[in-house]
């Protein structure tokens, strides 16, 4: 059992990471296409629910949206 518990804490964590890199990655580049919406809505919902350090990572892009300082291109 505690190895089951270990493998989902270890993936739960590996989403945390990638959702930070793929975030990181389009605050980097100033720009958001729709294949990094597609790729950053699928890491999020593989996990299965939004924890609280996913949601305040995604908000990060949703803020540089509202504030013009990210740009959506290839809508």
């Amino acid at each position: 059992m505690n190895y089951q518990n270990s493998t989902y804490t270890d993936v739960s964590n590996q989403c945390k990471l990638t959702v930070k890199k793929i975030v990181d990655r389009i605050l980097r580049s100033g720009k958001m296409s729709r294949q990094d919406h597609i790729l950053l809505t699928s890491t999020v919902l593989a996990e299965g629910n939004v924890s609280e350090v996913n949601r305040r990572q995604i908000n990060r892009v949703f803020d540089r949206i509202q504030t013009g300082q990210l740009k959506l291109i290839d809508w």
